[in-house]
Order: C-alpha cells, then structure tokens, then sequence
C-alpha cells in the first residue's frame, strides 16, 4: 500500500506539516508555594527569588509607595503571575485609607519607567547586562466617581514572565509588614532576608557597588559609609527587627581605613519575638517609632470575662495548638504542613514537642494568626539552631 493509500485511509493529508504538540514550560517551585498560599487566602504571600534579587539599572529605584504596589501586584497575581493574562485588583486595596485615587497614576508611572537588570548572556555567549521593565501595560479606571468601585489592571512584561515563571527560590512575605514599613530600604532588605532565611546559609555579601545596586542608592547619596549606616543600614534594621519574623546583623569588612564589603545575616526570631511581632503588625503606624523606640507609656486594662453560663451557645474560641501527634486531625494539619516546610526535615513532632516546652503556659493563650506566626518562627529557628535533618 502506498504512501497515499495509507494516508487517505487514515483521512491525514499527506503533503500536509506535521503537527507537533506545544509543550507547556516548566514552572518553577516560586509559582507552586504562591498558588498554595494563595488558596490559604491568609497574609503571606511568595515573591519568586528571581524578582528579589533583581538589581535596579543605575541611578533609578522605587519609591517606598511603588514597591509596595509592586508587592500587592505580586500578591493579586500570586500562582499566575507568569502566565501572559491581564491581573486586577480594586484601588481600596492600595489607597489604605487615602481619599483620592492620585498617587496611584503616579505609582504605576513609575513602575512604567523604572528598569532592572540582571546578568545574561549576548547573542555571542558572552557575559552581558540585560535592562527591562517589569510592567508591560496598565489601565485604571477613570470614572471612578465613589472613590470605592475603582480598579486596575496591568500585565508584566515577557521578561519579568519569565524570570518568574522560572524561579526556584522565593520569599515568603508578610502583607501587614510590607505595608508597614516606612524605609524602602529597608522593604528592600526584608526582601532580601525572607529570601535567605531558609538558606542553610543565611548570609548575603557584596562590595559598596552591589549593595548600591541592591537597594537602588543613587551615586550621589551618601558618598561617605557614615551617612549610609545611619540613613541606610541602621534605619533598616531597626524596621526588620520590630516588623519582620527574622532579625538582621551585619559585619563591615575593611581594607586598611575603608569599608569594602558588607555581610548580612538574617536570624529567626524565636516564639516569644514572634508574637511581638505579629502584635506590631496589626497595630497602627502612627505610634510605631516611639514604640521602638520604648518612648510611649503602656496601659494594660483587664479584659472583662463574661460567666460561663453568659456564652452565646455555640460560641467556642478556636482551636489552639495540637496537644497530641501532628499527623492526625484536620486542625493539626496546617501546623503539620508548617513544620514541613520550615522545618529543615526534622521529624515534625521532635519540632512540636521542642516548642510546647518552650512556650509553657503561654501556648493556652495563643490563637489564630499570632499562633500560626509564633510555630512558624519557632520551626525556622530550629531549623536555623540544628540545620538541616
């Protein structure tokens, strides 16, 4: 039987092109923990690795007010932030409180016109620096006359698809500490820190032209290393310690008289920080500083205890830590799911045994967000303290 013959009775046209089958890309693991955060509909979200670590083209970064857009676009996205489809999210959830809709024409202007850069490869397969913008289109509703109905919508670029869509490494942030933070260094830094905490190696380390590309340092800014560790580093740190679920140190190393070089190192809090932590998180900004500062006075007022016979029926508080294995039960298994993914592979109930005799009496009044964030910094720190099972 002939070609012909053979394709007639299989009713494919033989001069026709062969038809090959598009195989979707790979998506790395940033993707996979922001879809899975996603669907928790909690505070935390994944920003993929490739993103923080990007550098900003010299004399140009964000202001504190864009990269925190920036960062709410990340988390509206979340596990399709790499697919080519338009994203939106209501104006109420940028303004925070503001009354007009202004500052949010000008914050997507300049993340129009704001460029990266990464290390590449040119058409050669020689070293090369590649410059992009990380937003590609946007649109803003324009006859938003209530001030509450108003959305946006924007695409990122093919660019900034593909380093996302590509990451393996990411950073778990929190959106109540991004949108706490009044520095963009010092956002930028807990950035850099949320990425490197589950590193066995929790350290970055670059000379004073990486860190200026880091944080986006204009080179006529803080020409002398005095003025950039007050205006810079200090400020930054102070933030990261009181909002952040990490803390941060940092070494100056010289040669001779000048500092050459400058090493991070981001260490998790243990339980009793976290809980401060997540405590500053939801309070307001306005006192902040002076709180960090210890400037403000503290009125405890005891909480009135309604009889047991006066609770509504039905109205049980919820849940507290597990008291027996984490691998049974619907409610253990969120905190099951934290050790494993924070946990360095240690054996989970090791982890729960190790906290609850940390925690005492304390663990009975804790419930919620600030418990989850509590045994999420204590499995960090353990993983930090013992390294990796």
């Amino acid at each position: 039987m002939g070609r012909a013959a053979v394709a007639q009775d299989l009713s494919i046209d033989p001069d026709a092109e062969p038809v090959v089958a598009d195989t979707p890309p790979a998506v790395g693991r940033a993707m996979k923990v922001a879809r899975a955060l996603q669907a928790r509909a909690g505070d935390e979200f994944a920003k993929p690795g490739n993103l923080v670590e990007v550098k900003f083209v010299k004399g140009q970064s964000l202001s504190l007010t864009s990269s925190r857009l920036l960062a709410l676009m990340i988390l509206t996205a979340g596990g399709d932030a790499w697919e080519a489809v338009p994203h939106k999210m209501r104006k109420a959830d940028i303004r925070r409180g503001h009354k007009g809709n202004e500052r949010i024409s000008e914050m997507l202007e300049e993340l129009h016109r704001t460029l990266f850069a990464v290390d590449d490869l040119s058409w050669r397969g020689r070293k090369a620096t590649k410059r992009f913008s990380l937003i590609q289109s946007s649109r803003e509703e324009a006859d938003d006359e209530d001030g509450e109905s108003g959305w946006i919508e924007w695409e990122f670029t093919p660019d900034a698809r593909r380093l996302i869509r590509e990451s393996e490494t990411y950073a778990v942030l929190n959106r109540q500490a991004v949108l706490g933070f009044r520095s963009t260094y010092g956002l930028r830094l807990y950035e850099l820190g949320a990425l490197r905490i589950h590193r066995r190696h929790t350290t970055w380390r670059g000379d004073m032209v990486a860190l200026r590309a880091v944080f986006g340092i204009a080179p006529e800014l803080y020409k002398d290393f005095a003025q950039l560790r007050r205006k810079v580093l200090e400020r930054a740190k102070a933030e990261i310690d009181q909002l952040a679920h990490f803390t941060v140190e940092w070494r100056e190393i010289r040669r001779g008289r000048t500092v050459a070089e400058i090493e991070f190192t981001f260490l998790p809090k243990d339980a009793p920080e976290q809980i401060v932590t997540v405590d500053e998180n939801l309070r307001h900004s306005a006192g902040r500083t002076p709180r960090r500062d210890g400037n403000v006075e503290t009125i405890t007022i005891a909480p009135k205890r309604l009889p047991q016979a006066a609770q509504p029926i039905g109205a049980s508080p919820e849940e507290g830590f597990p008291t027996g294995s984490l691998r049974y039960g619907d409610h253990a298994a969120q905190f099951a799911d934290i050790a494993r993914s924070h946990g360095g592979g240690w054996d989970i109930d090791l982890i729960a045994a190790a906290y609850r005799e940390q925690m005492g009496a304390r663990l009975d009044l804790l419930r919620g967000a600030k418990l989850r964030q509590s045994w999420l910094g204590f499995c960090e720190a353990f993983y930090a303290r013992r390294g990796r099972a």
